[in-house]
């Protein structure tokens, strides 16, 4: 398959596999002219990989996946390791963007929206950046 055969398939522009290639999570085959020829395999690992990324995973952690999916030997509480711990960031995530939401509503409802110039919004961020 040539790289927008396998591009349509896994989902992800070709830009992104030839990344994918240059960092070394997909190694397709070159044609005697130099142009790239992707088996099945490479087909599966791009798809893998673009379902990981739309999970959010790292580059690092689906380079660990992938590693993990290619070892028939895998224990899977080390997969499992893995994304718990990119749970586990989500959560604080999560729970930082709840904050953000609350210091937001709470500055729309102090703010007036009027004429004047008072508004509690600029002036929190004012107090923050000399923090």
């Amino acid at each position: 398959m040539n790289i927008g055969d396998v591009s349509k398939r896994a989902g992800l522009p070709p830009k992104t596999i030839r990344y994918y290639e240059d960092i070394g999570l997909v190694t397709p085959l070159r044609d005697p002219n130099g142009y790239r020829s992707f088996r099945g395999s490479d087909m599966h690992k791009l798809a893998f990989l673009s379902r990981a990324r739309a999970l959010g995973f790292t580059i690092e952690d689906c380079r660990n996946l992938l590693a993990l999916w290619d070892d028939k030997d895998r224990a899977s509480a080390d997969v499992r390791a893995i994304a718990k711990e990119h749970l586990t960031q989500i959560e604080s995530k999560i729970a930082d963007l709840q904050d953000i939401r609350k210091t937001l509503t709470h500055l729309v409802k102090e703010c007036a929206g009027d004429d004047r110039p008072d508004c509690p919004i600029l002036q929190t961020l004012e107090n923050i950046s000399k923090q």
